[in-house]
């Protein structure tokens, strides 16, 4: 879907500023590299996926600055004139290096690297971060409550609660690449091909003198698909023997099957168990039994655990706010410059060593058994290593360094692949449907320890040892107590 509005100005003010500084201090041509990656997994997760891809490329594709921007930026009185010449002649011109949408990925690995000119990998930070943070983190939580419903579909019904409209929009798009069979939001259908799928509300069933007439509505409108909301006034009293009943009077003598009922309210894990019997009872084994009313993995687990007869499940707000841990800790980094044809590294150090950042054009690799295609680790090298995976390797702890792994019989494979090249798009973005595949093949790839909801097995994102003496040095040099902390960690 083309979002019609520029989003070129979609940019935190420092980053114009710097921009503007950059050009008249003669450093805005100056090659610099970024790293966009995070630092922790949502609700203490083992992993999280891959999204918004799609949406970066379509706003770096589109950047550029309209007149008004312009002058907008010039009523601001702190840009220069040759910068606001700049800008009217802005063309993007980086290299873009990203891993695939619907890949599980780790902390502290470059999801997405930019190779460009100071101006414009600066420029792109507030975007980059915005388009992957927010559907990684959605995709995350999908996929975790698509886990947890055990083979039962799960339905994105968070429209109406999702922060605004984008929010919605992009929300079911990464929901969708997580797992989740559909969406109750119209647009994304029309525009994305998610599955848009809904019945009724309680105001239906209000509508109408009774809920009987309610339900014998709905049924003469739609009896090939046919699934009620029993909930309104009670669910084993008046709404399951009424939903039977207009089964059998509207629906079956017409030659079809009743899809299902929905409860969204009460003791979800009791009432699907006697819904389940009244339904059986009734000849409609094959009727299913939707759960909404605000769940989320752990209250499906319960349900589930508990003997509950759900089939599917409607999900909204816990979902498309990602309610539980709602922000993904997304960070865009400079992890090098150019200077007289040589790569120079940068690193950010802190008194906070989860801050510290991993120095250097790099490449993330991941490691697969070769028997079982299970991953072994990732590891992160300069973007120049190579790991021969005909030749056994060492893989080691960058924090505990004393704990390493010589690994054989493993298929080593790149994760990141050429986006951008110049400021032209080579890469063709897959469809939905095919990213959501893609991320189920992946996710089993993953050992059972790590799928874990709680206290998962901690995946390994290791550093070559280049990496590593680089990191070691710069810490030295710039910040010699960080590197005698992290010493007397790995003792």
């Amino acid at each position: 879907m083309e979002n019609k509005m520029n989003l070129t100005m979609l940019a935190d003010f420092y980053e114009l500023t710097m921009a503007n500084g950059y050009l008249e201090h003669g450093v805005s041509d100056q090659i610099t590299y970024y790293d966009m990656f995070f630092r922790r997994i949502p609700d203490g997760g083992g992993f999280a996926i891959m999204a918004g891809l799609e949406q970066v490329i379509d706003y770096l594709k589109n950047l550029h600055f309209t007149e008004e921007d312009i002058a907008y930026l010039r009523s601001k009185n702190c840009f220069s004139e040759k910068f606001l010449e700049y800008l009217k002649n802005f063309k993007f011109s980086c290299d873009v290096w990203a891993i695939p949408e619907g890949t599980p990925v780790f902390p502290n690995e470059p999801l997405l690297t930019v190779r460009g000119p100071a101006i414009q990998a600066q420029f792109i930070e507030t975007m980059v971060l915005l388009s992957l943070s927010h559907q990684c983190l959605i995709a995350t939580k999908a996929n975790r409550i698509v886990r947890a419903a055990d083979g039962r579909a799960v339905l994105e019904f968070g429209s109406r609660r999702a922060q605004g409209a984008d929010g919605a929009i992009m929300g079911a798009r990464a929901a969708y690449i997580g797992g989740c069979a559909g969406t109750a939001c119209t647009l994304v259908d029309r525009d994305m091909q998610i599955p848009a799928l809904g019945t009724m509300a309680h105001s239906w069933v209000q509508m109408f003198p009774t809920e009987e007439e309610a339900f014998r509505n709905y049924a003469k409108t739609y009896p090939d698909s046919c699934t009620f909301l029993v909930d309104t006034y009670n669910v084993l009293q008046s709404g399951v023997p009424n939903a039977i009943k207009i089964f059998n009077e509207e629906v079956v003598p017409r030659g079809f099957r009743p899809k299902g009922v929905r409860i969204d309210s009460g003791d979800i894990a009791y009432l699907s168990k006697k819904v389940r019997k009244m339904l059986d009872d009734a000849g409609f084994e094959d009727c299913g039994i939707v759960a909404s009313n605000a769940l989320d993995e752990h209250i499906i687990r319960d349900i589930l655990s508990q003997g509950g007869q759900v089939t599917s499940f409607g999900v909204g707000e816990r979902l498309i706010t990602a309610k539980s841990n709602p922000v993904f800790g997304g960070v865009y980094k400079l992890v090098a410059v150019e200077q007289d044809n040589e790569l120079v590294p940068k690193i950010k150090v802190s008194e906070n060593v989860e801050k510290i950042t991993n120095p250097g054009f790099k490449k993330p690799w991941r490691l697969y058994e070769r028997t079982t295609g299970k991953a072994i680790a990732d590891v992160i090298t300069l973007h120049d290593e190579v790991i021969d995976d005909s030749q056994p390797y060492e893989i080691f702890d960058p924090s505990y360094t004393w704990k390493r792994k010589m690994i054989t019989d493993f298929i080593a494979k790149p994760l990141q692949v050429p986006v951008f090249v110049k400021g032209e798009c080579v890469y063709e973005s897959p469809n939905l449907q095919e990213i959501q595949n893609y991320c189920k093949e992946q996710i089993n790839t993953l050992w059972d320890e790590v799928l874990r909801f709680e206290h998962p097995h901690e995946y390994y994102v290791d550093l070559s040892q280049d990496l590593w003496d680089m990191k070691h040095a710069l810490l030295k040099k710039y910040c010699g107590s960080c590197a005698e902390k992290m010493e007397r960690k790995e003792k």
